[in-house]
């Protein structure tokens, strides 16, 4: 049986692997946007991690760029482990999708690109809306996004 792990031993047996993940200032993994399937897959079927559940993603917008946060847990080893994602484009933000990782990150993705706009590449068919009208224009959670009627 796999044992409880801090995320600084994760990164520290992920880097050999993955040279360009790096430990953040939250104890969490900053991760390449290119490297995310293979690190996620890695996480998920090494017996050693067994990061087998996805607790949530979502995204924030700081202005200069959008950042995926990505929480896992470890139902066997009760360890847990946030992983990040820096996306620089604004004009087209994309990261591939986890799905086919975990089947919950679906209706994760979904809301992710509904209010940030940000595309998943590999995503069954394509995100669409989930809270807001398919002909509603922008994405309300952007820090640009600017409101138009309604209440002020």
């Amino acid at each position: 049986m796999a044992k409880y792990l801090q995320p600084e031993e994760i990164i520290w047996k992920l880097k050999s692997n993955f040279p360009g993940i790096r430990l953040g200032e939250e104890q969490d993994l900053i991760v390449k946007s290119e490297d995310l399937i293979s690190i996620m897959t890695e996480l998920k079927d090494n017996q050693e991690f067994s990061m087998d559940y996805l607790t949530n993603l979502t995204a924030v917008d700081y202005q200069e760029d959008f950042r995926l946060v990505y929480n896992l847990f470890s139902l066997t080893c009760g360890h847990s482990l946030m992983l990040k994602v820096v996306l620089l484009d604004r004009e087209n933000p994309e990261v591939p999708s986890l799905s086919n990782l975990w089947a919950g990150a679906i209706w994760q993705e979904r809301e992710v690109y509904d209010l940030m706009g940000i595309n998943f590449t590999g995503f069954p068919d394509h995100p669409s809306r989930i809270f807001l009208d398919d002909d509603f224009e922008g994405y309300p959670l952007r820090k640009d996004f600017q409101w138009q009627g309604g209440r002020e």
